[in-house]
């Protein structure tokens, strides 16, 4: 029985940064970031935004877009690692104010910056043994980074959440199949009660991001037997526009197949929404029969990928919601002390 996407749905705040204006307030050369990071403007939430409120507007996008009973959905995981609560579940919320209530389990997941799809392959199982008709994954995050540290030119808002299910003729695609990668590898982290994270600098590069992305990729088409040609597009977790490049060209897919998910320049780094996103994108544009090679990755670290193929009734649902270029356009720009009063780095004594 094949198990998949029934509907999808995207978040993003209006609000944008642009780095030569995080630039200008630490003496760094903006040129010299944009063209390393290949990251123009990041997406900044407003003052009443957290993750628990844009995985509720993804969420409905999702559930607006295929038309579906909310009461199907028996499972509801949202995965970030800026939930708003330390103690007090953000699925509880998001199931409320999507009527799934009352649902069969809620749970919120951390896994850096692949919560989002390990929920995904959590609602596979589920659905896949016949415990729930329907569950809802769900990345969402308004991302840290310390004044002045290197994150602040990336750590962008965002959310996708992803409703799974296995009825053929509500699938909009197929999840042919899944393979993860983990190691111990402390490459990010933050402690309990630490404002901002902290990093290994280099080593978020390797050995974390390219040893996961590139063992969890080749896991895959190992075990499906396929190779980059055999797909028509692939997305990869999106921490800048340099990595994902980089690491789609040294596995052997071509620019052209990843440039419609590559959503970094004008969003920043979502964390748990990034490589959903970069779906979300692919799914705006792509053609039944087309397939998605993904490949999402955790600090921490590990990778999960996805094989891909989107069906029919894509052309069905896809405008009954917002895309996400829909969701890029129009930004509203702020300045860096606007910025700072949005993300809470000023404190009022």
């Amino acid at each position: 029985m094949s198990v998949g996407i029934i509907s999808y749905g995207a978040y993003v705040p209006k609000y944008r940064i642009k780095i030569e204006d995080i630039a200008r307030v630490w003496g760094d050369d903006a040129d010299i970031l944009k063209s390393g990071l290949m990251v123009n403007e990041k997406a900044v939430p407003d003052v009443d935004e957290d993750a628990a409120t844009i995985a509720v507007e993804a969420a409905r996008a999702a559930v607006s877009r295929s038309g579906i009973d909310a009461q199907r959905i028996g499972a509801v995981y949202t995965g970030s690692e800026s939930h708003p609560y330390a103690v007090k579940p953000t699925s509880t919320i998001v199931a409320e104010a999507t009527g799934t209530t009352p649902v069969l389990t809620a749970a919120d997941f951390e896994f850096a910056c692949k919560a989002g799809t390990a929920a995904v392959q959590a609602c596979m199982g589920l659905v896949s043994s016949g415990m729930i008709d329907l569950g809802m994954a769900i990345g969402a995050d308004v991302s840290q980074g310390a004044p002045g540290d290197a994150l602040e030119y990336t750590a962008a808002a965002g959310g996708v959440a992803y409703i799974i299910g296995n009825k053929e003729s509500e699938l909009v695609a197929v999840i042919e199949d899944t393979y993860s990668f983990t190691t111990d590898t402390p490459d990010f982290w933050r402690r309990e009660g630490m404002p901002y994270p902290e990093h290994g600098g280099r080593f978020t590069g390797e050995p974390g991001y390219f040893k996961h992305v590139t063992g969890a990729a080749k896991g895959l088409m190992d075990k499906l037997g396929t190779k980059p040609e055999d797909y028509d597009y692939a997305v990869f977790h999106q921490p800048n526009g340099k990595f994902p490049v980089r690491v789609s060209k040294k596995l052997g897919f071509s620019r052209e197949q990843i440039e419609p998910g590559l959503v970094v320049p004008r969003l920043g780094n979502t964390y748990s929404g990034s490589c959903m996103m970069g779906i979300a994108a692919t799914l705006d544009q792509a053609k039944p029969g087309d397939r998605i090679f993904a490949t999402a990755f955790g600090s921490g670290a590990g990778g999960d990928a996805f094989s891909i193929t989107v069906t029919d009734r894509i052309e069905e649902i896809r405008n009954n919601a917002a895309t996400v270029e829909e969701l890029l356009a129009n930004p509203i720009y702020i300045d860096y002390a606007r910025y700072a009063k949005h993300k809470g780095k000023i404190k009022v004594a």
